[in-house]
């Protein structure tokens, strides 16, 4: 058994709970080595082994799905297109890639469904919602389309009131609530557990993913006895993937999935 493989958690209550593996999923793809967001990055972190990848999309003016982080194209393509004002057509054209390497020239950004085609069975994807509720409906149109089983998607939004809709359209995928997690200065975590565990409640989401930093071993435990899952973004790290695995974590999420897929194997 690899030495990620955890056989039982046990809970600052004295609960024990079976344990899954945890899954190294491949940040916007294999971004550290690929330009994000890019065919080439998912390809890479699936030749890297990753179980799963996330990619962020937003709706085009001609309501179509396209994977990029932000709401205009000036960071990846240096030209700066509005995604939501802009047509697949004119974001196609841009050059997304030459700016990770010369050998990226060329690369363009993706719709959804081409995002899709290149999921292995059995492999998975967290889709990231990047803009508002006018992304549902045709999000979940090109989800039936694709012919992917429902075990391998999960959406993730910060905004909780779209992870709300997905769960009251599509209730059979799980949706996991982003949430940046800080500490003031007194050391408290910010939203509290309290908050976090309200929010998740009242949108009926499968979990949070959080950021690496602000979250502790109570804030974990926390969410596993209300009965929500915890995933954590973005880890680079080996030492620090592991602690949250040794905590329950389901998934990391990383720039390096080949990486980090080989340090916590290696720990067998």
């Amino acid at each position: 058994m690899k030495a990620y493989l955890y056989i039982t958690i046990l809970l600052f209550t004295g609960q024990f709970i079976p344990a899954v593996e945890p899954l190294v999923v491949a940040h916007r793809g294999a971004s550290g080595e690929a330009p994000e967001n890019t065919i080439p990055a998912f390809e890479l972190a699936w030749k890297q082994g990753a179980d799963a990848i996330e990619g962020d999309f937003h709706l085009t003016k001609d309501g179509q799905v396209v994977c990029i982080h932000d709401g205009n194209t000036k960071k990846v393509a240096g030209e700066n297109l509005v995604v939501k004002n802009s047509t697949l057509a004119e974001l196609k054209r841009l050059d997304v890639g030459g700016k990770k390497g010369a050998s990226f020239g060329g690369t363009h950004i993706p719709t959804i469904a081409e995002v899709f085609e290149t999921i292995p069975s059995k492999k998975k994807i967290y889709i990231e919602i990047k803009c508002g509720l006018e992304i549902v409906t045709p999000l979940l149109q090109e989800v039936v389309k694709s012919n992917l089983e429902k075990e391998q998607i999960v959406f993730i939004c910060f905004d909780a009131n779209v992870i709300r809709a997905i769960k009251v359209k599509a209730p059979k995928f799980k949706a996991y609530w982003l949430c940046s997690l800080k500490k003031n200065q007194g050391g408290a975590v910010i939203p509290s557990l309290k908050s976090a565990l309200a929010t998740l409640q009242e949108v009926k989401a499968d979990g949070m993913s959080s950021s690496r930093d602000g979250v502790d071993d109570r804030f974990i435990a926390g969410l596993q006895r209300g009965g929500f899952e915890h995933h954590v973004w973005t880890v680079n790290d080996a030492r620090t993937a592991q602690w949250f695995l040794d905590r329950g974590t389901r998934s990391v999420t990383t720039d390096f999935p080949g990486r980090i897929k080989d340090a916590l194997e290696a720990r067998d």
